[in-house]
């Protein structure tokens, strides 16, 4: 399998040196930054680097094309989700992506009602995907992706009925040197902690609320402990009720006070705005300026300390029609991955569900046609072959008493 991989920042590079490791697949990796390309692809020797404005919808084609790639690897940031998908659609190969495209809010009501959705720009063209015989696998990171595995898992081995499937996100990370120090793409989180969160429930559909709302205190496992969550923007909600029957859908996030307070101020002073200002004579965008003020999280490895936790929290009735209440998780510590792979904890736990995922289509465990979440294909296989990879995943029981 070829692969052309389009972004080589701490996912990017992360992807190619799991990939590496497995010897299914070989890359073309591609970048704005030449030099980034190349440093990724430094990963294994016949991996090749390109340099590519992923805007560029023609230069992709033609890019995938001329290396007779079977698979575009979108590792970007959400911005360029539509021409990337655009790109493979028309040069006639596979896509995978780790976020969907871009929402915008209700234009009277963003705090009840949804306005384009997250992924909506992509499912309006499955159609056109079901009709080329090609695969778009959208949101198959950790968050969307292996949450959403975890969904369709539980819904098919756990539980004759489910209420509640709530993706929840903490850690204990600690990154010293630094006053503030996100540990992901601080544009893409912005993006997902300011919007209008969605939450989907049986018979009202999909509607929103304010950012942070219904704040919770969520108990994560491996020590990491009791962690404040609040409801965010994010895929799974968007994307889990598509294949998977339930009564409510939520993701919550663990930010912690002092981050919800730092982008709280960053929406006052209208500093998350991506539109271009003027500055100086210069056009600018103040997300751009505050992601470049920022350290790049790829480089924050050997400061940091700590386990990251995803997974997905399930209530309802189990297969003996008895209450249970279980929370698939999958957790990373940040000393193991830095020095196996040389990837912090978050970014590594990211890269490694689209590698597992391609090797699964590239053997046909996986396959499919048209615009596919995780939780439309059998969760089975892989999550069999992430624990082949060295980072096994968990089910814990919990008391089911709707207390989380």
């Amino acid at each position: 399998m070829r692969v052309l991989l389009v972004g080589a920042g701490g996912v990017g590079t992360a992807f190619a040196r799991i990939a590496a490791r497995r010897g299914f697949a070989d890359l073309v990796v591609a970048d704005y930054d030449l030099a980034r390309a190349q440093g990724a692809a430094a990963a294994e020797d016949s991996y090749r680097a390109v340099r590519l404005d992923a805007r560029d919808e023609l230069a992709t084609a033609a890019l995938l094309t001329e290396h007779s790639c079977d698979v575009l690897m979108n590792a970007t940031d959400p911005r360029f989700v539509m021409p990337l998908f655009r790109a493979a659609l028309a040069a006639g190969t596979h896509y995978l992506d780790m976020a969907m495209s871009l929402s915008h809010p209700h234009p009277d009501e963003p705090y009840a009602k949804t306005g384009v959705k997250l992924g909506d720009e992509q499912f309006a063209m499955a159609r056109e995907w079901e009709r080329s015989g090609r695969l778009a696998l959208v949101g198959i990171g950790v968050e969307p992706g292996l949450s959403d595995v975890f969904a369709r898992h539980a819904a098919d081995t756990l539980f004759r009925e489910i209420g509640e499937i709530g993706v929840r996100d903490g850690a204990d990370l600690a990154v010293t040197g630094y006053d503030f120090a996100p540990t992901f793409s601080i544009w893409t989180t912005i993006e997902e902690c300011l919007n209008p969160p969605v939450i989907w429930e049986d018979g009202r559909g999909w509607y929103t609320t304010p950012p942070f709302s219904e704040p919770e205190t969520f108990t994560f496992p491996a020590g990491i402990g009791p962690v404040e969550c609040v409801n965010v923007e994010h895929e799974e909600v968007l994307l889990i009720p598509r294949w998977v029957r339930a009564t409510r859908v939520t993701f919550k996030y663990g930010l912690g006070a002092e981050f919800i307070g730092v982008l709280q101020t960053l929406h006052k002073l209208g500093l998350d705005r991506t539109e271009p200002v003027s500055a100086g004579g210069v056009s600018v965008s103040p997300r751009d300026v505050v992601a470049a003020c920022l350290p790049d999280p790829a480089t924050l490895g050997d400061k940091m300390t700590g386990l990251t936790c995803a997974g997905t929290w399930v209530t309802g009735t189990g297969t003996n029609g008895a209450p249970r209440e279980v929370y698939l998780h999958h957790v990373v510590d940040n000393a193991w991955s830095m020095a196996e792979y040389g990837s912090q904890a978050v970014v590594w736990q990211t890269a490694v569900n689209p590698v597992v995922a391609l090797e699964l289509i590239d053997s046909g465990a996986w396959s499919g046609a048209g615009v596919l979440g995780p939780e439309a294909l059998p969760p089975g296989p892989f999550l069999d072959l992430l624990t082949d990879y060295g980072s096994p995943w968990a089910c814990e029981e919990r008391a089911p008493t709707g207390q989380h």
